[in-house]
């Protein structure tokens, strides 16, 4: 039986304890599903305006737009999960692409007092060849920061590796990043003229238990640990916005050399935020979902369904180009589109 979110205050608070089960069953699951995802293949992002959103992610991060596309069709909306029209762009940076989505009806906007540790919380991880001069071009738009006293530079257990935290124009949270040689992957080292901003290493959510969410995601989704480190200190509390942070953070990565990884932010200190709203839809701009391809869509979908996974779409949907997709979330929230 396919479960869907929760849309009322009693769904809601049965949801939450369907969550401590669910985590019990992806625990006792977590080392009999074989492998499921192969790729990650995009990022995706709701906004109020295409136009704004393009010429941000252009002049501030050095995207280049690829397409838009108008998606009206019935099976797009069944498979979000929202029965409105939506105009898409597609951009990209290095190898990576992300997809921004306008709604013909709008959501709700992106709550601004939103912080760090709140589960609603995703951003992805945009690796620069020099923080500096990435962060110099950033203020020739206008944005919001999120980190304090600008780019930061993590502890050496952390390999030294700068950070900053900003957000988009809708309220997105984006991360810089730039790795000292002989850290992060061997794809962001070289050496002689490269591109300011070279792709998207990762993309960071915020969760409220780690082994929950490593049984969903490597368990039931096969996607293998890379790393966790525990990050906290002055530096820490300075690139969040936070005071006294402890937060524990577990990277996992697909087996394929391309694409981001995904990345648990799971904050002991201060405690776990706000949840997401129990009648999150695709057409809210806090909304972030990362479309995964997949070997065996039937198989995967039938094993998350017996683990009691909550399914946005009814099911598996075919769409238009052919491929087959579903919408999942994973325990906190955060939706998923796999795709064959």
């Amino acid at each position: 039986m396919i479960r869907s979110p929760a849309s009322s205050g009693a769904e809601h608070w049965l949801a939450a304890v369907c969550r401590g089960v669910l985590a019990l069953a992806l625990a006792v699951l977590a080392g009999h599903a074989s492998a499921g995802v192969v790729r990650v293949e995009c990022i995706v992002l709701t906004v109020a305006d295409l136009d704004r959103t393009e010429a941000f992610y252009r002049d501030a991060l050095g995207f280049e737009p690829v397409e838009r596309t108008e998606r009206t069709d019935a099976a797009t909306q069944r498979l979000l999960g929202v029965p409105s029209a939506s105009r898409t762009l597609t951009m990209q940076l290095g190898r990576e692409r992300v997809e921004f989505m306008q709604f013909r009806d709008a959501g709700r906007p992106y709550p601004a007092d939103s912080q760090s540790a709140d589960l609603w919380f995703q951003h992805f991880a945009i690796v620069v060849s020099d923080m500096d001069a990435a962060y110099a071009r950033l203020q020739t738009v206008s944005f919001r920061a999120i980190s304090v006293g600008g780019p930061q530079t993590l502890p050496e257990e952390d390999g030294h590796v700068r950070a900053f935290k900003f957000r988009d124009p809708d309220g997105h949270p984006l991360e810089f990043i730039y790795f000292p040689p002989g850290t992060g992957r061997a794809t962001w080292a070289g050496t002689g003229r490269r591109p300011l901003t070279l792709g998207i290493d990762h993309t960071a959510i915020g969760i409220s238990r780690t082994p929950a969410s490593t049984a969903f995601y490597t368990g039931l989704l096969g996607l293998p640990q890379a790393y966790e480190v525990l990050n906290r200190g002055p530096r820490q509390d300075d690139l969040d916005a936070t005071f006294d942070a402890m937060v524990r953070i577990t990277g996992v990565r697909p087996a394929s050399a391309d694409g981001p990884g995904v990345e648990f932010l799971d904050y002991r200190a201060p405690p776990t935020g706000r949840a997401t709203p129990a009648d999150s839809r695709s057409n809210d701009l806090w909304h972030a979902h990362v479309v995964m391809a997949v070997d065996n869509l039937d198989r995967l979908i039938r094993t998350l369904d017996e683990a009691g996974v909550r399914f946005v779409s009814p099911g598996i949907v075919p769409l238009p180009d052919g491929h087959k997709a579903a919408t999942v979330l994973d325990p906190d929230g955060h939706p998923i589109v796999l795709e064959q």
